[in-house]
């Protein structure tokens, strides 16, 4: 009988470790048990207490722009990442053509007022000038 109670206390335990999330049985403790928000909030207030102690990190435009130059390194070796936005980049740039080409022929085709009496009053320069010559 020993045996069977000492498979069952092995039972026990195995269950409480898969509950837990963790295969050895430990649980997350402190800030890795609180949700986004709170852990959110401890560390804005860890970072203004830096900025007033004045240890706080700040980033000088060098800086700045080499942690930029990684950050797109990264995101281009995603390929597919990468010719998704090529797509939607082509497309946008497509549609705003024909829209623009659309706007031009329109405009050619009627012309607002203002060019047709320009076009107007320039034809009938052309025909006074033919006349005196």
């Amino acid at each position: 009988m020993a045996n069977s109670n000492e498979q069952g206390k092995g039972a026990g335990n195995t269950q409480k470790a898969s509950e837990s999330g963790n295969a050895k049985g430990t649980s997350k403790r402190g800030f890795a048990a609180m949700n986004e928000e709170q852990q959110r909030e401890i560390a804005s207030k860890g970072g203004q207490a830096a900025h007033q102690k004045g240890t706080a990190h700040e980033f000088d435009s060098e800086e700045a722009r080499r942690a930029g130059q990684k950050g797109g390194e990264a995101v281009s070796r995603n390929r597919e990442h990468m010719a998704e936005i090529g797509r939607k980049g082509g497309e946008s740039r497509q549609s705003a053509q024909r829209a623009n080409e659309s706007r031009n022929s329109s405009t050619a085709r009627s012309g607002s007022a203002e060019q047709q009496a320009k076009a107007s009053r320039q034809g009938s320069k052309d025909e006074d000038e033919d006349d005196r010559g």
